[in-house]
């Protein structure tokens, strides 16, 4: 085994191990400690997320698509010097067959879910869709021209989230370990490898979402305010007269 397959396979345990962790808390938030498997089922808990069930789903069925047509792989998948469109269909077919299908299927089962319930559905489908659609441009371009898979789109809902909790999360050992994931992505995109580009990809859009909103005043607290110059305006002219 030469150093850049160890360094690959290094890289990828930095991302799955806290990455694991990270998914467990926040799947579990609110509740009793609980094992991994059942922290992350309880991330489809009442109400259901909607947004991840209706990407699962889709995924399900793009899967059997695939299995019944298998032309469709070489339809939609990466191709040197492909049109631009392969970098959005290229996240609809799994080319490495099987294996690839299913542990995708799981990976996507477990981390969507949590993504929605921490940054909403919309937020959620942006980060995958443009952390996935990232990683296969940067693909096209020579990093690895042929293929496809949605595993560049989930590196990016990992990488989201991961960058979230080192802002803005309660554990502060768990924070720590979280910033290995994005030095996982800087040392994958060293390596030329197309996860990096989705992890980085997702690290940025989470960095922006852990940025607080901007409070406004509510409507209920300028009608307060306003009263409240009324009553200081009445004064002031009560004052006048005497």
């Amino acid at each position: 085994m030469d150093m850049h397959t160890v360094l690959l396979y290094g890289r990828a345990a930095a991302v799955v191990v806290p990455g694991a962790q990270l998914l467990t808390t926040l799947a579990a938030k609110g509740q009793k400690e609980v094992q991994p498997p059942l922290a992350l089922l309880r991330a489809w808990r009442g109400p259901v997320p909607r947004a991840a069930a209706g990407l699962v789903a889709a995924m399900v069925v793009l899967g059997v698509a695939q299995v019944v047509f298998p032309a469709m792989i070489d339809a939609w998948e990466r191709h040197p010097h492909g049109a631009w469109w392969r970098a959005v269909t290229a996240l609809m077919v799994q080319s490495s067959g099987w294996f690839q299908l299913l542990f995708n299927l799981a990976a996507l089962a477990a981390v969507a879910p949590v993504a929605e319930r921490q940054f909403g559905p919309w937020r959620m489908l942006l980060v995958f869709t443009a952390s996935g659609v990232t990683a296969q441009t940067v693909s096209m371009a020579g990093w690895s021209p042929r293929g496809g898979g949605d595993s560049v789109a989930i590196c990016g809902l990992v990488g989201a989230l991961a960058v979230w909790y080192a802002a803005r999360g309660r554990l502060v050992t768990l924070r720590w370990v979280t910033v290995l994931v994005p030095a996982s992505g800087l040392v994958l995109c060293l390596l030329a490898n197309n996860h990096g580009a989705g992890l980085l990809a997702g690290c940025a859009l989470g960095a922006g979402l852990a940025i607080p909103a901007r409070s406004t005043p509510s409507r209920l607290s300028r009608l307060n305010f306003a009263v409240w110059l009324g009553r200081g305006g009445a004064v002031s002219r009560v004052r006048r007269r005497w």
